[in-house]
């Protein structure tokens, strides 16, 4: 019986990284896990105050998109609008308010109590005096199926649309005056487009 050499094989060499390297892979995998954190907490920074805009503009400000041009040329097609639920409606003032499942936009021509007459060149007064309205380009009698002069009713307010010859409002009895609690806030601002960004009057 003849014993055959046994072969053997010389282990690898294993190569130890030096203090230096070791120091640099550190510095790499501490700057990963920075940015990993770095990148977590703004997602969730982004999260919080999307929810928070969210929150305020359905609570305090609501935000509204303009459909139609019933209010031209103060507010065009398109426009997005920012408004403040609670405040207090003056004469001049431009209201959202709810009417049949819509949210419409039109401006205060006059508050309880008070006459308002329209002339057929569509010249409004209110309590015998005449309204100063830069904001209309054109006057018109429009849709009025009121008898005028029309006493507003209490709690309510007499609104018209700028662009006064196809505006349907409260010259029309089928919107009437809008009441308190068809109000959805005051229309503040302009925020898009950015070419008419600012307050609105």
């Amino acid at each position: 019986m003849t014993n055959e050499p046994q072969s053997v094989q010389e282990a690898p060499r294993v190569s130890i990284p030096s203090t230096s390297a070791l120091r640099e892979e550190l510095k790499r995998s501490s700057q990963r896990s920075r940015f990993r954190n770095a990148l977590r907490n703004a997602f969730f920074a982004i999260l919080a105050v999307a929810a928070i805009a969210v929150l305020v503009s359905m609570l305090f400000m609501p935000v509204l998109r303009i459909f139609g041009n019933s209010m031209t040329p103060t507010l065009k097609e398109g426009s997005i609008v920012v408004s403040v639920k609670n405040a207090s409606l003056e004469q001049g003032d431009i209201a959202a308010f709810y009417y049949n499942n819509k949210v419409l936009v039109k401006r205060v021509i006059a508050g309880p109590g008070s006459w308002v007459d329209i002339s057929d060149d569509g010249v409004v007064t209110v309590d015998g005096k005449k309204l100063d309205e830069p904001y209309v380009n054109e006057l018109a009698l429009g849709e009025c199926d009121i008898e005028l002069p029309y006493q507003v009713p209490d709690n309510r307010y007499f609104v018209m649309g700028d662009h006064r010859s196809t505006s349907v409002d409260s010259r029309s009895s089928t919107v009437g005056c809008i009441s308190n609690d068809q109000l959805v806030g005051k229309v503040l601002a302009n925020i898009w487009p950015l070419s008419n960004f600012g307050f609105v009057s």
